[in-house]
């Protein structure tokens, strides 16, 4: 309040998404974030930006491209990577998941009734990012709207409790089980998928009339997210129910592959997931092309970040969203933040010194609740 430049320049505003991000109760001056600036110049971050985009193996350890952005590249748009131009296979997922989530929604099941529950099984980024976005839109109007009568649960836990929380209520003969699993072997995710498949056979056993019928039935209620065909396939889905992603997709970033968009686009319908997706884009080009650091909101948030951790010290970070539709932010936000940044070994392969700690430990809670 008592200085106006300072205030005004550690404000800045993402147009183009409404997105205002305002620092003034950080501890910085604006020679702090001229300094940074210096830092983000002398790391040749920008140089490093462009090299991810540009679908560059930046990730040395597994000799991989980092692409997640790639995932909501327009379908005109090239990134090649050894010799493929992958956009154009993440728009012919897209597509079949525009297909898909529209059959599923107007089309009955084996049963002869409507689609009204989809249950993600998954673990890790291929629950917290997809369960973060539903949250978080259920009560936007549009979405809402297009949700009316459809439930969407996510099954993680292998705790048996979690499986009697998601399936509660639940008509087996009205639900879509997806199974998220790159390599379909995740060991969690297939013990709740086995019981779920399970659940299938006990609904339907006593009308099956012909052993024939339960190749039908599984492929009506199973579909999946994976690249090992051979495996969905033993388990009875049918290989168009199978939604690949690819090994540039972390884990942790999966939240606009088929990871999520599948499940969302079941619940929301395609095309609002496909805004959705053009909101990250948006934000994706600013991060890029934005070279001010007191303007580039998603580099000045890592600065700061790295100002409060290596510089101040601070060992944890709260993170107390107010729009309680963010209730599920801080857990997504964990594990992105420090299974990315919680290493003890650096790029370069350098162990951290001793007491050096790699990044904060996150917690947090929706607003007055943290």
């Amino acid at each position: 309040m008592q200085d106006p430049a300072r205030n005004a320049g550690l404000r800045t505003e993402f147009e183009a998404g409404g997105v205002i991000l305002d620092t003034t109760h950080e501890k910085v001056d604006l020679q702090a974030i001229e300094l940074l600036g210096g830092v983000a110049q002398e790391c040749k971050v920008y140089e490093k930006i462009d090299k991810m985009f540009a679908g560059d193996k930046i990730n040395p350890t597994e000799g991989r491209s980092v692409l997640h952005t790639a995932l909501r590249r327009e379908a005109s748009e090239s990134v090649v990577v050894d010799g493929k131009n992958v956009v154009e296979d993440v728009h012919k997922v897209l597509n079949q998941i525009k297909a898909f989530s529209a059959k599923m929604r107007s089309e009955p099941l084996f049963s002869g009734k409507k689609l009204k529950n989809i249950v993600a099984i998954g673990i890790g980024g291929s629950f917290l990012g997809p369960e973060f976005v539903f949250e978080a839109l259920k009560f936007e109007p549009t979405c809402k709207a297009a949700a009316s009568g459809y439930n969407l649960k996510f099954l993680a836990n292998v705790d048996p409790t979690d499986f009697f929380r998601a399936l509660e209520g639940i008509d087996v003969e009205e639900t879509l089980f997806i199974i998220v699993s790159k390599t379909f072997t995740t060991a969690e995710t297939m013990l709740n998928a086995r019981t779920c498949k399970n659940h299938i056979y006990e609904a339907y056993k006593s009308k099956v009339t012909d052993e024939g019928q339960w190749e039908a039935i599984y492929g009506s209620h199973l579909c999946a997210v994976s690249t090992n065909l051979k495996s969905t396939k033993e388990f009875g889905i049918k290989d168009e129910n199978v939604f690949g992603f690819w090994e540039w997709v972390g884990g942790r970033f999966s939240v606009s592959s088929a990871v999520g968009v599948l499940p969302l686009s079941l619940f929301y319908g395609f095309d609002n997931v496909a805004q959705f997706l053009a909101g990250m884009k948006a934000m994706d080009t600013h991060f890029q092309t934005e070279k001010d650091v007191t303007k580039n909101i998603p580099l000045l948030l890592g600065l700061i970040g790295f100002y409060n951790s290596h510089i101040c010290s601070h060992a944890s970070r709260a993170i107390l969203p107010y729009s309680q539709a963010l209730l599920r932010f801080p857990a997504h936000i964990q594990q992105c933040d420090m299974e990315s940044n919680g290493k003890t070994v650096n790029r370069a392969g350098v162990r951290y010194p001793k007491g050096l700690d790699a990044g904060p430990i996150i917690f947090g809670e929706p607003g007055t609740n943290g």
